[in-house]
């Protein structure tokens, strides 16, 4: 049975936020990272070029599999069809977050020393 499945994901890269569409979404092999696979393009139409789609065309051209930090990453949707894939400028503040431990650190205080 052929899987029809088509995933958006929207994640944050270098100030910016990109929207992209993909066939497979897993948790990877990457510990905190999210794997996509098979990524989709337009295809909608080949006489009207997209710019923005075109530039992140370009940017994954050749891309098998791309590893995203699990941090990095907004949001992921189940849709019934691929749409635009694009980049846009992040807005907001200009505050950056720490990045968050993903597990709490095993073992005794942190303060002891093991010997």
């Amino acid at each position: 049975m052929a899987s029809n499945h088509i995933f958006k994901i929207i994640f944050v890269n270098q100030s910016k936020v990109y929207e992209v569409y993909a066939r497979k979404v897993s948790h990877g092999s990457l510990f905190g990272f999210v794997e996509i696979e098979e990524l989709v393009f337009g295809g909608r139409s080949s006489v009207v070029l997209d710019p923005a789609e075109e530039r992140i065309k370009t940017e994954f051209a050749g891309v098998k599999r791309t590893y995203l930090p699990l941090q990095a990453v907004i949001r992921i949707d189940e849709v019934r069809a691929h749409g635009v894939s694009k980049i846009t400028a992040l807005e907001g503040t200009n505050v950056a977050h720490f990045p968050v431990p993903l597990l709490p650190p095993s073992g005794s205080d942190p303060g002891s020393k093991k010997s």
